[in-house]
């Protein structure tokens, strides 16, 4: 791709990085002198000491033959502004990091793939890991709904049965939906069928409309979890 990365500070320099060992063309906007001279001494990539909200330095940039462009600048206004010149300049993928929520709205009304502030990301996982040690890994879908991975306890309710049984125990059901099985280190996940037995050990792929409860958890024998 012909990537076109507005910042070079905390965000845009790990997305510089990760794009140029990927072999992207990548090109960098920093208005910043400084941090613009050390990523232009750290990555193979052009790097354009100038203001991203100015039409000519996207122009500058190669905006016409963009793939796309992603703003990571720590200033909501600068990357709404920078976003509406890519489309006037008909970028076809613009993404953008979103620092205050209730700016989300803006992006979404002007068309923008949007990403939460990493920072605030960050901090959610570190919480889960303390208050939610049981979940793996976890991703929101809507305002509750969440696909997470949890291991099975051994003296878990749902291990030894069937997702047919635990589904008549009232074990899961509903909003609950267990789409992945990964079992002894095996190299491809289990997709479940109702037939599908539960086992301890088992780390599961589990989509939830209410989101990880401390009653959900319970049921893969992590009691307290979630609270």
């Amino acid at each position: 791709m012909y990537l076109i990365v507005v910042g070079a500070g905390d965000i845009g320099t790990p997305l510089v990085d990760l794009a140029t060992a990927g072999g992207n063309e990548v090109v960098v906007i920093e208005r910043d002198e400084e941090r613009a001279e050390r990523a232009s001494r750290q990555y193979d990539c052009l790097v354009i000491n100038d203001d991203a909200t100015s039409k000519e330095t996207l122009q500058d940039a190669g905006a016409e033959r963009a793939d796309a462009l992603i703003s990571t600048t720590d200033q909501d206004a600068t990357n709404i502004m920078v976003c509406l010149l890519a489309q006037e300049l008909s970028i076809p993928n613009i993404v953008s990091v979103v620092h205050n929520p209730e700016h989300m709205s803006v992006f979404e009304q002007i068309g923008v793939n949007t990403m939460q502030n990493p920072q605030s990301l960050i901090a959610e996982y570190l919480y889960r890991a303390v208050s939610r040690p049981s979940v793996v890994d976890f991703m929101h879908i809507g305002e509750e709904a969440e696909v997470f991975e949890i291991s099975v306890g051994s003296d878990a309710p749902i291990a030894g049965r069937t997702l047919r049984e635990a589904d008549e125990a009232d074990l899961i059901g509903g909003q609950t939906l267990i789409v992945a099985i990964e079992r002894d280190g095996e190299g491809t996940p289990i997709t479940p069928r109702g037939n599908t037995r539960i086992e301890a050990g088992d780390l599961l792929t589990v989509y939830s409309g209410s989101g990880v409860t401390p009653e959900l958890t319970d049921v893969f024998g992590h009691a307290g979890d979630g609270e």
